[in-house]
């Protein structure tokens, strides 16, 4: 690992390493207490429209490969680059003027969000799913992509990818350079919160509403989802009673040409400007760094179900020991990035998150137990903490601030892309070789991704060298 440096220019001086009390004070300042609770606003809706909903679509009786294409919504944030340059430039009538330009799209979004989440709530997957068997007629695609479900899990992926991007800009916007793998590992600790709220808590909640009553509740499901919707409001009262970054002046367009050229190709153009042949690898790296995580991910929760797991054991499981793996690997991650380099932490992140895939393909064959599900969820919960912090970091550090929003949005919505493009057919894989197979494949997929963090590395090494006459 010594060969992953994030060093500066070997010829300036070398600047000492934060104090550990340092580091852990720059948690705790206003910045990094907001991107908590936003990190939690973003992080709820992903497990609504795709983790969570799986569990619930097979508890309806849903097939395995109805579930994985329905993951195909998840795209969604692959394609977020097309539309954020709108939210970098484009003022909202009334709320940009009142909130100004980041804190008026978040608002905008959050209540999208909280909305199509009530519709998920109204909708029953067994009265517009369970008839259609994919493949079994030519127009199957047809009825499941106009299901209802599908158009409200549609609409929250879209609000909740135009609130990536507009929270990302105000995240990188807020603070320096030095302080983004902070602000990056609170925003990842709320994001992960939300996420166990969203998908352990909604399980809870579904059970409780439920009663002692087995098989597949709509009612108890609906109560969930509702106030999943109702915990959007930490969202907007933190975009309400937060302060707008300072706003970097945009020369004005006069034409609609400048206005393209301003909006669309300049974000793009500086990007490859400044990394030149850099530019395909950090794409490359990008594009797959969290394959392993994604494309197992789909699969999770109709796995515990197939494996017998309650949703009261599932939710107990990934409540207590998937919290706090997260918010240690959250915690791990930022601060290790700070003292030893993004670099070396994105190579130990792609490590882990590779192995601990194996262990659910150990848990697949173990059988059904708690203490087992226990120790696999918190290591895939800590590797997956220590993962994202490292890597929301180095997003961070690729981007320009005069385009963060459209630039940002670009690489997190092709760190998505094939991902979730593959994810799409996880149900058909589990059906034909298991799941044991499936999650030793998603483990493979990890295999890239550790050459092209080491080449990564050795570029940046290579580039920050001083030139020799």
């Amino acid at each position: 690992m010594q060969a992953l440096s994030d060093s500066a220019n070997p010829a300036a001086p070398v600047a000492p390493k934060p104090s550990w009390i340092d580091t852990i004070k720059v948690y705790l300042q206003p910045a990094s207490l907001r991107m908590l609770a936003l990190g939690f606003s973003a992080g709820l809706p992903l497990l609504l429209v795709l983790g969570t909903l799986s569990f619930r679509l097979r508890e309806a009786g849903i097939d395995r490969s109805t579930i994985g294409y329905l993951s195909w919504v998840g795209l969604a944030y692959g394609f977020k680059w097309a539309w954020a340059p709108l939210v970098d430039r484009v003022p909202l009538p009334g709320l940009t003027r009142r909130l100004g330009r980041r804190r008026a799209w978040l608002l905008l979004s959050q209540i999208a969000v909280a909305s199509g989440l009530v519709g998920l709530a109204l909708v029953d997957p067994r009265a517009v799913l369970s008839p259609v068997k994919l493949g079994a007629a030519d127009d199957a695609w047809f009825v499941v992509w106009l299901s209802p479900l599908v158009w409200c899990a549609l609409a929250v992926a879209f609000a909740s990818a135009t609130q990536d991007i507009a929270l990302d800009a105000y995240r990188i916007e807020s603070a320096p350079t030095e302080e983004q793998p902070a602000l990056a590992a609170t925003y990842q600790t709320g994001y992960r919160l939300a996420m166990i709220w969203a998908g352990a808590g909604v399980l809870w909640l579904a059970a409780r509403a439920q009663g002692g009553a087995a098989g597949y509740d709509n009612h108890a499901w609906q109560v969930a989802y509702l106030v999943m919707a109702g915990s959007m409001a930490i969202g907007v009262l933190t975009v309400l009673f937060s302060p707008e970054p300072m706003a970097r002046p945009m020369p004005p367009a006069r034409t609609a040409q400048e206005w393209v050229q301003s909006a669309l190709v300049a974000p793009f153009a500086d990007f490859f400007r400044r990394y030149k042949w850099q530019a395909a690898l950090i794409l490359a790296l990008i594009a797959v760094y969290r394959i392993s995580d994604v494309v197992m991910g789909i699969m999770a929760n109709p796995f515990y179900v197939d494996m017998g797991y309650t949703k009261d054991e599932v939710a107990a499981v990934t409540k207590v020991y998937g919290v706090i793996m997260t918010l240690v690997g959250a915690f791990v991650g930022g601060s290790l990035s700070l003292r030893f380099g993004v670099m070396r932490i994105l190579m130990l992140g792609a490590v882990l998150s590779a192995l601990t895939n194996l262990l659910f393909a150990w848990l697949a064959g173990y059988g059904h137990s708690v203490p087992a599900l226990i120790a696999v969820v918190s290591a895939d919960n800590l590797a997956s903490g220590i993962a994202s912090a490292a890597f929301v970091g180095y997003l961070s550090s690729l981007t320009n601030i005069s385009y963060s929003a459209t630039q940002y949005a670009l690489f997190s919505s092709l760190m998505l892309m094939l991902p979730k493009f593959v994810a799409g057919f996880s149900g058909d894989y589990v059906n034909a070789f298991g799941y044991a197979g499936f999650f030793t494949s998603t483990a493979l997929l990890g295999l890239p991704v550790l050459v092209l963090v080491a080449l990564a590395a050795r570029a940046r090494r290579v580039e920050s060298k001083p030139e020799t006459v």
